[in-house]
């Protein structure tokens, strides 16, 4: 997590330095000329401010939740954008007033204790807020960077609270630190910070569309560098560099820290370094003396109401809390035409009307006695652009869609009828994306036909496999059913996707000890493993003469068998994922290695299965997602070259006796792999609307 919490950490503790400084001062001026009455007046304009940059870091949030994916991609690439400027203009600002920070400050207090308590107010309030609001600014982005919040949220409060701890030794003349120095130090750090963020806020709008060049690669390393390394991760948490970047993020990354490190590195020679002075001994203010007059003559003085202490800082802090509500509140999708839209056979799609362009929520209500599907669609295209599943009868639940150009219509399904469409409407404007070609059982036939006939060869080459290590073990030639056992278990397993539909044959073929009351001995375990426990663990040739005769008819059986069993086409896209899932959990962990060390050899087979499942599925995906495809290639083949790394003189490393890099650059791949992987079972679904 560090390498997500640094960014914000530096931008905590320069920031929450500066604005302690600030504050330090402002007490101190005051505490010298007597003033200590008027110090609430401080900490009422610090808690307004604090106050306001919660409340802005609240309004970023739950605004760009209520956007569409694209225009999220584009909110967050302009505010990148702006943080980067904002934190450049504060980084030369500090290095040129960190020595005069403290007299400035103190003039502007002495001028404000001869005015009303709202300019002090006023003045504590303009000081701090700035530095919240840049603060909020750029913890939003980073923590947008880096997918999750609890990192940069746990750095900024670190250095927060140490640029507190700070400024109350400094006050308390505990410390003594050289502030151009720690400002330049920290200053030329966070421009290399900066000159990542920009890069990630170009790709943020070139992925919302607002700038081109999103495909036009300057750097691709994803067949190299291993996204889950150490190395990897800090550098894309810390510098926002990434194996892949386009020239656009290129340019702009190198041009802005050529230009602006130019220009720190220029100014902080121009400029001798100098300790700022003490926020503890400013000169003492004597306040005006007013010139004396004759007393008037007393008068009967009015009454007086005296208001609330507490009034004023609860109002600080209500006022932009309330005011961020309201514009959450007005920023959140709305329930198109403010109707429900009725969900039945009979009611499908009653009281839908045409909606406004953009993210909108819809409100459906089940009105009849089935639980119903229903999809928003295209009835041109049967694309869908959302779907509700299992609506029970009498109940309502909220669908989220982006609406653009185009004509939409709802697609009723109850459980036991037939599909009902309702009337289409059109809405304006510019057509938009994101909608899901549905797939068919028909779409799936011609892949599950291709993948089926795979399974078949393969199992072809299985039996006559299996019958020669069963050769081999009756002739007593254990070093050749070694091999043999290796070479057959990979054709098993490079049949994956079938698993579903070989039924009891896969526990027979490739069950494992766990949880059989015998362990290892127990007459119930059998099949490849059962071989391979024995052939590494000094068994005779007859005690596996059983168990390889008994593989050798499993495969045969199953052979028989699978052209007759049920394959259930949904099956296709999930094996898609799951393949690798149970690859990264069983093989990648050793927990199926009875003695051979043959894991990785596992694995390897594993993903040839899914290359080759990949295969069959790949016209279906070329027109719903055609950059997965580029995208899950590149991590294919950088797993296959992991892998073939630990494959020397025909043998395998196993899995126990990897070194931690090459384990985790492995899992990692999978891993990433597996992600990449996540979205076919939606994309393949087979829905009713279709």
């Amino acid at each position: 997590m560090w390498d997500d919490a640094f960014p914000s950490f530096l931008i905590g503790l320069r920031e929450g330095l500066e604005a302690g400084l600030i504050v330090s001062v402002l007490v101190a001026t005051l505490v010298r000329a007597g003033a200590k009455s008027r110090l609430p007046q401080v900490w009422t304009g610090v808690l307004a401010a604090i106050a306001l940059s919660m409340s802005f870091g609240a309004v970023l949030t739950f605004t760009a939740a209520s956007l569409s994916t694209a225009a999220q991609e584009a909110f967050g690439g302009a505010l990148s954008i702006v943080a980067v400027a904002f934190v450049t203009a504060m980084v030369f600002w500090m290095r040129r007033s960190a020595r005069s920070l403290a007299g400035e400050i103190k003039e502007k207090v002495t001028g404000a204790l001869t005015m009303g308590a709202g300019v002090l107010v006023l003045t504590s309030f303009l000081a701090v807020g700035r530095e919240g609001l840049e603060t909020a600014l750029f913890l939003w982005t980073t923590a947008r960077a880096a997918h999750e919040s609890a990192g940069p949220l746990t750095g900024a409060g670190i250095g927060l609270v140490l640029a507190a701890v700070l400024c109350w030794g400094l006050y308390r003349r505990v410390l003594s630190i050289n502030l151009t120095r720690f400002f330049t130090a920290t200053g030329a750090v966070l421009v290399v910070i900066a000159a990542g963020v920009l890069g990630y806020g170009l790709r943020d709008l070139q992925e919302g569309g607002v700038l081109p060049g999103g495909t036009a690669y300057a750097v691709d390393l994803s067949g190299s560098v291993d996204a889950g390394s150490w190395y990897s991760t800090l550098l894309q948490g810390v510098l926002n560099l990434t194996p892949t970047m386009t020239w656009l993020q290129v340019a702009g990354y190198v041009g802005y820290l050529g230009v602006v490190m130019t220009l720190f590195v220029r100014g902080v020679r121009g400029g001798a370094p100098a300790s700022a002075p003490s926020p503890t001994r400013p000169t003492p203010a004597t306040p005006p003396r007013p010139a004396k007059a004759p007393s008037p003559q007393p008068t009967p003085a009015a009454p007086t109401r005296r208001r609330p202490a507490w009034l004023i800082p609860v109002a600080v802090v209500a006022v932009p809390a309330v005011l961020a509500g309201l514009v959450v509140a007005l920023a959140r999708p709305k329930p198109a035409g403010g109707e429900t839209v009725a969900v039945s056979a009979k009611d499908c799609g009653q009281g839908f009307t045409a909606p406004e362009p953009g993210r909108r929520t819809f409100q459906m209500r089940n009105t009849g006695d089935q639980t119903s599907e229903v999809y928003l669609i295209d009835p041109d295209t049967h694309a869908v652009y959302g779907e509700i599943e299992g609506l029970a009868p009498g109940t309502t639940r909220d669908l989220v869609a982006t609406v653009a150009g185009g004509t939409y219509a709802w697609r009723c399904v109850p459980a036991d009828g037939k599909a009902v469409t309702s009337r289409a409407v059109r809405v304006g404007g510019a057509a938009g994306a994101g909608a899901v070609i549905p797939v068919s059982e028909r779409d799936l036939a011609g892949p599950l036909r291709a993948y089926k006939a795979y399974v078949n060869r393969g199992l072809a080459t299985l039996v006559t496999e299996t019958r020669t290590l069963s050769d081999d073990i009756r002739t007593g030639h254990l070093d050749t059913a070694r091999a043999d056992w290796l070479t057959a278990h990979r054709t098993y397993a490079s049949l994956g996707a079938a698993y579903g539909t070989f039924e009891d044959f896969d526990q027979k073929i490739d069950g494992r000890p766990d949880g059989l009351p015998g362990g290892v001995d127990d007459k119930d375990f059998t099949g490849f493993h059962r071989i391979e426990y024995g052939l590494w663990h000094g068994r005779s040739a007859g005690e596996l003469k059983g168990p390889a005769n008994q593989l050798a008819a499993d495969a045969a059986g199953l052979r028989k068998a699978f052209p007759h069993q049920d394959f259930d086409p949904s099956d296709l896209p999930l094996r898609a994922h799951e393949i690798l899932e149970n690859t990264l959990q069983f093989e990648l962990t050793g927990d199926t290695d009875q003695g051979s060390g043959t894991g990785l050899a596992t694995a390897e087979a594993n993903l040839a299965g899914t290359r080759e499942l990949l295969t069959v599925l790949r016209p279906l995906l070329t027109i719903r997602a055609p950059r997965l495809l580029s995208t899950v290639g590149a991590d294919t083949a950088r797993l296959q070259a992991l892998l073939d790394a630990e494959h020397h003189d025909g043998g395998w490393i196993p899995v126990d006796r990897l070194g931690r890099t090459a384990k985790d650059r492995i899992d990692g791949a999978t891993g990433q792999l597996l992600e990449d992987l996540s979205p076919v079972p939606d994309l393949l679904e087979i829905r009713k609307s279709a």
